[in-house]
């Protein structure tokens, strides 16, 4: 498929360089991560052993919540930044990534602090799950948008310098 070209720009799909690579690689496993508890939500939704599987979705949550925050910070701290001297910050393709984050984190703060209360009827513990699902759909469409959009534009703008000078700072996180 050598003479595929992508969507955007009319461009041939170039192959990422080690920084965008690793930033794309972390995607996988979160996602995993995301479907595991998406399922444990349709199970909360069913009402199919509630506690069981609530319990088991605050475990998931905050496992996923540790492996979120360091690429996050990757992409905030370092990729973006970088991207935002070419095409700016505060409106655009970062404005979205940031906001996108924005809301997964809030919906994902907000689980957990009800989750940590430590009650709640069947009713609030499905509405809980609920700020799950929402994480889950924005995250997949937003990492879909990073690996097809934001990550090919990345390589095409930034000089090599910038790509080795990101793969050194993503290494500190």
């Amino acid at each position: 498929m050598s003479g595929c070209m992508s969507a955007f720009g009319g461009m041939p799909q170039a192959e990422l360089s080690k920084g965008l690579k690793q930033l794309k690689g972390e995607h996988p496993p979160l996602l995993k991560q995301l479907d595991n508890m998406y399922e444990l939500t349709q199970k909360i939704d069913q009402e199919i052993d509630i506690e069981t599987n609530f319990s088991a979705l605050i475990t998931s949550v905050k496992d996923f919540k540790a492996a979120l925050d360091p690429h996050s910070e990757r992409e905030e701290g370092v990729l973006f930044p970088m991207m935002g001297v070419y095409i700016g910050t505060t409106s655009g393709p970062i404005a979205v990534m940031e906001y996108e984050h924005d809301q997964a984190k809030s919906k994902i703060g907000e689980f957990l602090t009800i989750a940590e209360s430590k009650s709640g009827s069947i009713g609030e513990k499905k509405k809980a799950a609920q700020l799950v699902q929402s994480a889950y759909f924005i995250l997949t469409e937003h990492f879909s948008k990073e690996e097809n959009v934001l990550f090919p534009m990345a390589e095409r703008m930034l000089t090599d310098e910038e790509k080795e000078e990101l793969y050194q700072k993503i290494q500190e996180i």
